[in-house]
């Protein structure tokens, strides 16, 4: 075992352990209970495990356990969970960046062949990549997510950008700058920073972690090269100019979409949620008609002209817990969970875009998002953020070393992000 896990299994051996959820055997009274642990939505996660457990016609009840809302508190108490062996976590709701670390660890129970070739039939690439650790499925890939570049109609033409043609990083500040606008990004200390270095990077034909696999005081970062320069240049010229707006280095996703939503806004980054909230909005009266039929969108932008963009990918997988009494049930329960049809009605209800490439034929999903067949061209074309059981290190030490955007410098920010995460993982540095 690496030397996290051993530092991870010894922490857990003092810790105090999660009261643990009702017993998954059912004690031989009616079917087995699977318990599902799901991440927080609108109800859409709880509506397929009713559905799955009528379908099941009596073989299986799934049952749902909450985990909490931020992603690194539920990679917590999964971990602390499965390191105690337990038996309840029958089916998961994985984060991707996570799914290595559990997969190393031995927290998951190996993918059936036929499940396997199943789970990945016409799926989009990037939810494939994103389940995968080691050249083998490790969870089965459920909602995928990706960020879309979205931009004011209006703006756009009096700036004399043709979005129908891909654009670069380099053409959207210099047309925001033309109409003293602001472009929306994610510049806060938080994930949503990863994100965009990753995007950033990945789209100029480079990687964070060069060997993702080797264990950590091997790993090697490919922050020095151009692709990592690029990705430096184009955030610190955001940062620098106010382009990026004044509430720049605490700005999430929601606040992005305002800044978008404002007299000031051009183009942004950022998920599908947009288009459903902003509906909200001027269904509530907080938003006008003219702003919703205002926005376009099209595929996430160049970080190099000609070059094909990488945009961001999320979303969540399912994972079979490897001390699961019930594993095969559960890989049933699994494929039951991520039908074309459930995909598809889960898009609808909660707003998280379909894996499954085909379930973007509902016409209920093209009503609902105009903008489907751009998402899932998207996901095609996504990249995985680094995938290593070290991710809470490295991506840690990039919102560190690149924050904030207006500090970092095309030369300096991937010699300085390099030198501190490299002595992070070697034990040398504390995060």
């Amino acid at each position: 075992m690496h030397r996290r896990i051993r530092a991870l299994a010894a922490a857990l051996a003092v810790a105090t352990v999660v009261p643990l959820a009702a017993c998954s055997t059912g004690e031989g009274s009616g079917p087995p209970v699977l318990t599902w642990y799901i991440n927080p939505d609108n109800g859409g996660q709880a509506a397929i495990a009713a559905s799955c457990t009528e379908a099941a016609g009596g073989a299986y009840t799934i049952e749902t356990s909450l985990l909490p809302r931020d992603a690194a508190a539920q990679r917590e108490q999964l971990a602390r969970r499965l390191a105690a062996k337990d038996s309840s976590i029958d089916l998961m709701s994985l984060d991707p960046p996570f799914i290595p670390e559990l997969a190393e660890a031995g927290f998951l129970a190996p993918v059936p062949e036929d499940v396997a070739t199943a789970a990945t039939t016409d799926v989009v690439q990037g939810a494939i990549d994103g389940s995968t650790w080691k050249g083998e499925l490790v969870a089965i890939p459920f909602w995928a997510n990706t960020q879309l570049l979205w931009y004011r109609t209006s703006v756009a033409e009096a700036a004399g950008l043709d979005l129908a043609q891909p654009v670069t990083w380099d053409q959207l500040i210099d047309a925001a700058q033309s109409q003293d606008k602001y472009l929306a990004v994610q510049g806060a200390k938080a994930e949503s920073l990863t994100v965009w270095i990753n995007a950033l990077v990945a789209s100029a034909g480079g990687q964070i972690l060069e060997n993702p696999e080797a264990p950590a005081d091997e790993l090697k970062l490919g922050l020095e090269t151009d692709a990592g320069r690029d990705a430096a240049r184009i955030i610190g010229e955001i940062g620098t100019s106010g382009v990026g707006g004044p509430g720049l280095p605490s700005a999430d996703e929601s606040a992005s979409l305002t800044l978008f939503q404002g007299d000031k806004g051009s183009f942004m980054v950022n998920w599908p949620f947009v288009w459903s909230s902003t509906q909200g909005g001027v269904e509530a009266g907080s938003l006008d008609q003219s702003l919703l039929d205002d926005i376009g969108w099209t595929l996430y932008p160049q970080t190099v002209e000609g070059k094909d963009t990488r945009p961001p990918y999320g979303g969540i997988s399912l994972g079979v817990g490897a001390f699961s009494d019930h594993t095969d049930l559960a890989y049933e329960a699994a494929q039951c969970i991520v039908t074309p049809e459930n995909q598809a009605a889960y898009f609808v209800s909660d707003g998280n875009p379909a894996a499954s490439t085909t379930a973007y034929d509902d016409p209920a999903v093209q009503e609902a998002y105009p903008m489907y067949d751009v998402i899932r061209q998207s996901l095609e074309q996504a990249a995985p953020r680094p995938q290593t059981p070290f991710y809470n290190e490295v991506s840690t030490g990039l919102q560190q070393t690149w924050y904030p955007p207006s500090s970092v410098t095309e030369d300096g920010t991937p010699v300085k992000s390099t030198d501190f995460i490299t002595a992070v993982l070697r034990g040398e540095r504390l995060l």
